[in-house]
């Protein structure tokens, strides 16, 4: 409990009506999309950025913790108040965009801004900023920088970390600092915007985003291949990357996944398919399009593909889409409790990868319906259990165990846009050297001697 004369001295650097300690605000801010629930001792809304700087010169003096946290959409607990403290939510006031500059295709934002929100309004004006979270609609450029966030069209346009330019951000002592530049080249000094991107808010808190952007392509296309087998799907993925066609979106879902979205939503979908690949293609001119559908379903057939449906318009690309789309929501019919993680390998060993994840499947006889942008390597696996069942929790969590072994022993990582925070970080030691844990420390001591930013997540 945190002591009521800190409550003071923060209500007078941002007014009383920007920071609460009553249980309905510890409620709502003691959760995110994992469902564990750890209560702060205050929420604090900062107005600005010097609100921002006050609030951790004051917390850095008396040691009190301090938890960034946009709009609690991550899946790896990186926003919870594990330690208590506060945390200081950026969605009331630091939610601006600031500036799209047309001559630099550049724009400016606070972290509270909404993804899809920047995409709205850099579209209206001709212009692109691609990465695109399934949370685009709620969560936020702050911690989609946090988190380097993906999407389904980083097999084309990469992650977040590719258009992130410049970063303000306030170190713990309260200490401001700009890292990078509007400039398209910059080699000066460290590239500390590049080591802030998916530090989960432990090094600093960041208060301004400068983002790349790109022209908006005025075509799209979308397809969808039915395969026998998650293997053929798979090797149609990475020999389509290899074609000299690259697709915005390369997106998987296997049997179980299939035999879920269509059960809860009777969509039509074949049930006896082995694995649905859902593809887009973009370009300014119709030739662009035809020929990179035309090399796509080449590809796919001769890789076992029995049916490749090209929409026609706008509303049977969304049809096509749907399945994938609502996937998450649909596997729940196999088990109450979801333990699912977002594990990314080289595009290669796809096919063996998912051989491997069925092989833990049938160990622990539990249920892994896997999903996700295969066209980056990047695999959603759900172990499905009973959560009141606490012997099938623990099966879960050994079979999620093993899963990241594999993805490991197969070159692959952890994490490919959820992040570590505190759900993955016993599992950090499996992907690291103990010399390279504790240069991750040196780095978090470096920033924040007093550990009070976000302490407990990654495993520092």
């Amino acid at each position: 409990m945190i002591d009521p004369k800190h409550i003071h001295a923060l209500s007078a650097i941002v007014g009383s009506d920007n920071i609460y300690a009553d249980k309905a605000h510890m409620i709502a801010y003691s959760y995110d999309a994992t469902r564990e629930r750890y209560e702060p001792d205050a929420v604090v809304f900062p107005r600005h950025e010097e609100d921002v700087s006050a609030i951790l010169r004051y917390c850095n003096e008396h040691k009190i913790a301090i938890v960034p946290r946009g709009a609690g959409s991550g899946f790896t607990g990186g926003a919870l108040p594990a330690n208590g403290g506060i945390v200081l939510a950026m969605e009331k006031h630091m939610n601006k965009i600031l500036e799209i500059d047309m001559d630099n295709m550049v724009a400016v934002v606070q972290p509270g801004v909404i993804n899809m929100e920047l995409q709205k309004a850099v579209e209206a004006k001709g212009l692109f900023y691609p990465p695109d979270p399934a949370s685009q609609e709620y969560s936020t450029i702050g911690g989609n920088v946090s988190e380097n966030a993906g999407g389904m069209r980083a097999a084309k346009y990469g992650i977040t970390k590719d258009y992130v330019m410049a970063i303000r951000a306030v170190r713990p002592n309260g200490d401001i600092i700009r890292a990078g530049k509007k400039t398209i080249k910059d080699v000066a000094g460290y590239n500390i915007a590049g080591i802030l991107i998916a530090s989960e808010g432990t090094l600093a808190v960041i208060t301004e985003i400068t983002l790349k952007l790109i022209a908006k392509p005025k075509l799209k296309k979308t397809a969808m291949g039915i395969f026998p087998s998650v293997e053929a799907a798979m090797e149609a993925v990475y020999k389509t990357m290899a074609s000299g066609v690259t697709p915005v979106a390369m997106e998987f879902l296997d049997n179980l996944t299939i035999r879920a979205v269509e059960e809860k939503y009777h969509k039509g979908l074949p049930v006896d398919a082995g694995a649905i690949l859902i593809t887009d293609v973009d370009g300014n001119l119709p030739e662009e399009i035809s020929y990179q559908m035309d090399v796509i379903e080449k590809v796919f057939m001769e890789n076992g593909c029995s049916d490749f449906k090209k929409a026609k318009d706008d509303a049977e690309a969304a049809d096509l889409w749907f399945a994938r789309r609502n996937a998450s929501q649909s596997i729940t019919i196999y088990g109450s409790k979801k333990i699912n993680e977002d594990i990314t390998v080289p595009r290669s060993v796809l096919p063996e990868l998912l051989r491997r994840i069925n092989d833990v499947a049938l160990k622990y006889n539990v249920k892994i319906p896997c999903f996700g942008h295969t066209g980056d390597g990047n695999v959603h696996t759900n172990v499905m259990v009973d959560g009141s069942d606490s012997e099938q929790l623990k099966i879960g969590h050994q079979a999620i165990e093993e899963i990241f072994r594999i993805t490991v022993d197969l070159g692959g990582t952890l994490s490919g846009e959820h992040g570590i925070g505190l759900s993955k970080a016993p599992f950090m030691h499996l992907a690291f050297t103990e010399e390279e844990l504790q240069l991750f420390r040196d780095i978090k001591r470096a920033f924040d001697p007093n550990n009070i930013l976000n302490p407990g997540k990654m495993a520092l």
